[in-house]
């Protein structure tokens, strides 16, 4: 059986207060997104931010077959005992040689960890949809981003981003807003993937996330009114229950891609099965070994 660990990273009071307004903590949707891809994985959430979190030793990462970093209003560059922790959680990930995949500012906390750079946006941020995200040159045969259009657009929400990789990554797409929306990074003897952007959001989700900010969307120049932000977050919600009305796709600007929960899903997917292949060719190396074994 597989086991994931899902590693929160919300404080205390930010799970409490996205539970008041989505129903789930940012690691309880992501559990649930992995429960409907994979049935049959066991899943552990934690929150490393909390001052009394278990403290993970190397060796028991090991246990799982990957960690699950998921996005929260963590501001990485914070100097906080509780950014502190997270830092030294995605650390010891590094070490465990655990395959981990990570969102948002689930990507920033590995980059930190890594020794890259955060910083807050300048004069700007990224709310709703991420438009015409396009592959590198190593994007485009990056697994990854398989089954990826050329370019495509992603539920986003975000005014931090990264901006420096560390050494030993490789950029895997960008997007004139942000420059870094895919990384591979390889730290430590561990291997990370991680999207600026949410695969793991449904456009309901996105909704509520820009009601909560609609303040700080005015803000950016993204737009005039907060009842300007209500009729996008209003088009998401329609979008969430009827992802094939075309007139949504129209008024939203998106294609089908975006719609499709399969399609919006890809990287999570691509990572699970990246897993399972992983997996498999562990089990061949092994039979392999045993077949060569004379016995005695």
């Amino acid at each position: 059986m597989l086991h994931f660990l899902v590693a929160e990273s919300e404080t205390a009071d930010e799970r409490a207060a996205r539970r008041r307004h989505a129903g789930k903590s940012s690691g309880e949707t992501y559990a649930a997104t992995l429960r409907q891809l994979r049935p049959e994985a066991a899943i552990t959430i934690v929150a490393p931010a909390d001052d009394d979190a278990d403290i993970f030793q190397a060796d028991e990462l090991r246990r799982f077959d990957a960690v699950f970093v998921t996005g929260s209003p963590l501001h990485v560059y914070d100097d906080t005992p509780e950014v502190r922790r997270q830092i030294t959680f995605m650390q010891t990930v590094f070490a465990s040689g655990t395959p981990s995949f990570g969102s948002c500012a689930g990507l920033q906390l590995a980059v930190a960890a890594a020794g890259g750079t955060v910083r807050k946006m300048p004069e700007r941020m990224e709310a709703g949809i991420a438009r015409r995200i396009t592959k590198t040159a190593a994007g485009r045969d990056h697994p990854l981003l398989a089954n990826r259009a050329a370019c495509w657009d992603a539920p986003a929400i975000h005014g931090d981003e990264v901006e420096s990789l560390p050494a030993d990554a490789t950029l895997l797409a960008s997007n004139a807003v942000t420059a870094i929306q895919a990384a591979e990074i390889r730290h430590d003897g561990g291997v990370f993937w991680g999207v600026q952007y949410h695969p793991e959001l449904a456009p309901g989700e996105i909704a509520i996330a820009l009601r909560r900010q609609a303040a700080e969307i005015v803000e950016a120049g993204l737009a005039e009114t907060e009842t300007a932000v209500e009729r996008i977050a209003t088009l998401l919600d329609a979008l969430h229950d009827d992802p094939d009305r075309r007139s949504l796709l129209w008024a939203l600007g998106i294609d089908r891609a975006f719609a499709d929960e399969a399609s919006r899903r890809t990287e999570l997917i691509n990572f699970l099965d990246y897993l399972a292949a992983a997996a498999s060719q562990e089990r061949r190396h092994r039979s392999s070994h045993t077949a060569d074994v004379c016995p005695a």
